[in-house]
C-alpha cells in the first residue's frame, strides 16, 4: 500500500473527502499498477478535494462502445444470477489488508446472497444496508468454455453498470477500475482466465459521491462516543441514490480481429434513405469489409464492400414515432463483416438502425423534416426491492404504459438508463432526450469538467446509433446562474459537438432565464419549474400566465425553441379532497390542467417544442420531512397503477397526437351513453 495513503486514512483528522479520494486513487493506482511514488500534501484547512498531486499519467476506461452479441463469430454468456456479498466494515482498507479479492468471499467471514442486476440498498432488512455509505464486496465464480482457447478467441469481461465506482478482479488479478455508474465498461481478461478450472470474480463498489463526481455529493462522519461509526452521504438532487451492480455483467469471445465500433449516421432525400457508415476493426493485419442492410423481412437491401461509406435505400421505410405514422419505430438490420485474406468470415456483428434525421431550427424540431411536439414523461430507473437494478417486466410494462397515456417520449432522468430500454425505444418509436449523470451541478472545477466530458464521452459512444435518441442532455438543474457555469458548459457543448453534430443539445435548466448562464451554449432551452407546488403552493390561479409568461421569456432570450420538462405536485394515491388540496389526486388533475392551457397557448405561438410532466410513476428519495416514503409526482405509483392524473394525461395525449397527426382519440374505457334522448309512447 503506498505510505501516503496509510499516513492518511490513520489520521483522524483528515477530512473524510480526503479520506475518500485518496481511497479512489488507490483504487486507480492498484489496477493500473503504477509503481511510481506519488507525493500528496493537505493543506492546513483541508475541504473538499483540495489535495495536491504531482501530475501521473492516467489511463481512463473508455468505457464500452458495442453491446455484446452472440453472432457466427461470437459467443455469449451472461453471469446475472446470486451472487456472494459483504458489506466493508467503517475501516474501507480492511478488505484489501485481509486479501478479500484472492480468495472466495466465503472463506474470509460471512457472505449474504445478493442478485445481481440489482441495487443492494432495499433486499436486507436492516437500515444499515439501505443506508450504508462505503464500500461493498461481491463474487461469484464463472467458467469459460474451453473452446474459447482452442480457437484462440479473445475472452472479455463487460459490466452494462455499477454505481459509482468499481474496481474489478479476476483470478485475484486487478483488471479495471471504473468510475461513474450507470455506463458500461469492459476488458480483455484472455490472460489472467483459466479454462481448465472456474474463475473467481471480485468487483468492490464504492457509493461514494463527492465534489468532483457526476453527480456530487458530499460526507460526514457518524460519531458515538468520540468512535466514528459510519459515513454520511447527503446530495441535493431529488431521488435515492442506490448502488450497486445494477445492469447485466457478460462475459463474452471475439476472434483476434475483431469489430471495435459501428457509426451509423442517416439521411433523408424525398422517399431515398441513406446510411453513411464508419466500422473500425483492431487487427495486427488488414481485413476487408462487407456491409450488408436488412429490411425487416430479412431482405437486403443495400450493401458495401468499404469500411466506411454509404449506402442509398430506395423507397426507404423511414422510423417515425409511436402515434406519428402507421408503423412507427421501422428498424433495419445493419451487419458488418471482417473477411480475411482467404476470403474466410474473420468477425461479424449486427445491430439495429433506424433511417430517420433530426433537425432545428430558432423555433422548432423536426423529425423527417416534419415539425414534431414532444409529449412525454421524466422517469426513474426506480422500483421496488430492485432500486436501479435492470427488470425486464417491469420495463415492459412500463413501455405498454407510456403507449396507453399516448406519450412519444421521455426524458432520461437524470442518468443513462439500461442499453435494454433504448432498443425498446426504438423498436417501438418512442423518443429519447439523454441524459448524462450530472445533476445540481455547482463547484464548476476542472476536475469535475473533466469527469462530466467524460460521463458524455461513454454516454455518446454507447448510444450513438439508436434512432429513439433525438436529443443529448448534458445536466439536470445546474447552478447555471453561476457567473463560471458561462465558460464551464461552453466547454461541454463544444465536447458534445466533437462527437455528434446529428442531434440538439440541452440542460434541463431550474434557474431564471433573468440570471441562466448555460442557455447561450444549448440549441433547445428546456426548463423545470413548480407553480402551484414549490412556489404558491396550493394555488392554481395564475399558473397559466406564468408558464405562459416564462416560456416566452426563454424564447426571447435566446431565440431557440422551448420545452416544459418538469412541472406536476406530489400526490397520495387514494387521497381524494373536494375542493381540490394539496396532495390529493383532484389537486394533482386541477394542478395538470392549468398547465395544459398554458401549454395550448404556447403551441398556437409557434416556438414551444413539448411537454414533460414529472413524473411517471412514484420513486424513491432519501429520507426528509417533504417527502412521503419518497417522491409521490407521478402519474403512477411505484407500483405502476394509475392515478386519476394517468387517465387525464391519456385523455390529452391522445387527443393532441389526433389533433397533429390524425391518430385516433382513446377508446372510452367504460360505456356511458349513447346521447340519444329516451322514447315515449304516447297515450
Amino acid at each position: 500500500m503506498p505510505i501516503y495513503y496509510m499516513l492518511f486514512i490513520n489520521n483522524h483528522n483528515t477530512s473524510n473527502t480526503v479520506e475518500i479520494m485518496l481511497r479512489r486513487c488507490f483504487l486507480f493506482l492498484l489496477c493500473t499498477a503504477v509503481v511510481s511514488y506519488v507525493e500528496a500534501t493537505v493543506p492546513v484547512t483541508a475541504t473538499t478535494n483540495e489535495i495536491n498531486q504531482l501530475p501521473r499519467k492516467k489511463s481512463v476506461n473508455p468505457g464500452a462502445a458495442l453491446y455484446p452479441r452472440a453472432t457466427e463469430t461470437r459467443d455469449l454468456r451472461n453471469l446475472d444470477g446470486v451472487w456472494n456479498f459483504r458489506k466493508s466494515p467503517t475501516d474501507p482498507e480492511f478488505g484489501y489488508k485481509n486479501g478479500w479479492f484472492e480468495q472466495d468471499l466465503e472463506k474470509t467471514g460471512p457472505v449474504i446472497p445478493m442478485p445481481v442486476p440489482s441495487s443492494y440498498n432495499d433486499i436486507g432488512e436492516d437500515a444499515s444496508l439501505r443506508d450504508h455509505v462505503g464500500l461493498v464486496w461481491y463474487d461469484r465464480r464463472f467458467y469459460v468454455p474451453i473452446w474459447w482457447g482452442q480457437n484462440g478467441q479473445r475472452v472479455w469481461l463487460r459490466f452494462s453498470s455499477v454505481h459509482y465506482a468499481s474496481q474489478v478482479w479476476v483470478n485475484g488479478q486487478s483488471v479495471m477500475y471504473h468510475e461513474i455508474g450507470h455506463l458500461p465498461f469492459e476488458v480483455e481478461i484472455s490472460d489472467v482466465v483459466n479454462y481448465n478450472t472456474s474463475n473467481l470474480l471480485t468487483v468492490v463498489v464504492d457509493n461514494t459521491l463527492l465534489s468532483d463526481t457526476v453527480p456530487q455529493g458530499t460526507i460526514r462522519d457518524i460519531m458515538v462516543a468520540n468512535n466514528k461509526v459510519r459515513l454520511e452521504q447527503t446530495y441535493t438532487f431529488d431521488f435515492f441514490n442506490y448502488a450497486g451492480i445494477h445492469r447485466s455483467v457478460f462475459l463474452y469471445s471475439t476472434p483476434q480481429t475483431f469489430i471495435d465500433d459501428v457509426i451509423v449516421n442517416t439521411d433523408i432525400q424525398g422517399l431515398t434513405g441513406f446510411v453513411v457508415y464508419n466500422v473500425t476493426y483492431k487487427s495486427a493485419s488488414n481485413a476487408q469489409c462487407v456491409i450488408q442492410l436488412f429490411d425487416k423481412n430479412g431482405t437486403q437491401v443495400a450493401g458495401s464492400q468499404d469500411c466506411a461509406g454509404l449506402m442509398e435505400v430506395g423507397n426507404a421505410n423511414f422510423w417515425w414515432p409511436y402515434l406519428m405514422h402507421p408503423e412507427p419505430g421501422y428498424l433495419y438490420t445493419f451487419k458488418a463483416s471482417l473477411i480475411g485474406p482467404l476470403g474466410e468470415l474473420v468477425d461479424t456483428y449486427s445491430l439495429k438502425v433506424g433511417i430517420r434525421t433530426v433537425t432545428w431550427s430558432n423555433t422548432t424540431i423536426y423529425l423527417n423534416d416534419k415539425p414534431i411536439y414532444l409529449r412525454g414523461f421524466g422517469m426513474h430507473e426506480d422500483s421496488d426491492l430492485r432500486g436501479k437494478g435492470w427488470d425486464p417486466v417491469l420495463w415492459v410494462k412500463n413501455f405498454n404504459l407510456i403507449k396507453w397515456v399516448g406519450a412519444n417520449a421521455f426524458r432520461t432522468s437524470h442518468y443513462p438508463y439500461a442499453e435494454e430500454i433504448y432498443q425498446m425505444a426504438d423498436e417501438q418509436g418512442v423518443m429519447i432526450i439523454d441524459e448524462c449523470p450530472s445533476g445540481d451541478t455547482d463547484i464548476f472545477t476542472d476536475s469535475l469538467l473533466e469527469k462530466h466530458k467524460q460521463s458524455l464521452t461513454e454516454l455518446i459512444r454507447r448510444d450513438k446509433n439508436h434512432p429513439s435518441v433525438v436529443m443529448w442532455s448534458i445536466s439536470n438543474e445546474p447552478r447555471s446562474a453561476n457567473y463560471k457555469a458561462d465558460a464551464y458548459f461552453g466547454k461541454v457543448v463544444k465536447h458534445v459537438k466533437s462527437m455528434d453534430l446529428s442531434r440538439p443539445v440541452t440542460i434541463a435548466i431550474s434557474q431564471s432565464y433573468l440570471n441562466d448562464k448555460a442557455g447561450q451554449h444549448l440549441d433547445v432551452i428546456c426548463f423545470n419549474r413548480y407553480n402551484g407546488w414549490y412556489s404558491n403552493t396550493g394555488s392554481l390561479l395564475n399558473i397559466a400566465s406564468y408558464v405562459t409568461e416564462e416560456a416566452t421569456a426563454w424564447h426571447r432570450r435566446y431565440n431557440k425553441p422551448v420545452i416544459m420538462t418538469e412541472y406536476g405536485a406530489d400526490t397520495i394515491a387514494g387521497l381524494h379532497l373536494i375542493p381540490e388540496y394539496v396532495w390529493s389526486e383532484e389537486y394533482q388533475v386541477a394542478l395538470m390542467s392549468e398547465h395544459f392551457k398554458a401549454f395550448d397557448r404556447l403551441r398556437r405561438v409557434g416556438f414551444f417544442a413539448g411537454e414533460f410532466i414529472w413524473n411517471f410513476a412514484d420513486f424513491k428519495t432519501t429520507q426528509t420531512i417533504t417527502r412521503v416514503g419518497g417522491n409521490k409526482k407521478g402519474i403512477f405509483t411505484r407500483s405502476r397503477q394509475p392515478k386519476a392524473s394517468a387517465h387525464h394525461l391519456r385523455a390529452r395525449y391522445h387527443s393532441l397526437a389526433a389533433a397533429e397527426s390524425g391518430a385516433p382519440p382513446p377508446d372510452i374505457a367504460y360505456y356511458i351513453s349513447d346521447h340519444k334522448p329516451p322514447a315515449h309512447e304516447e297515450l
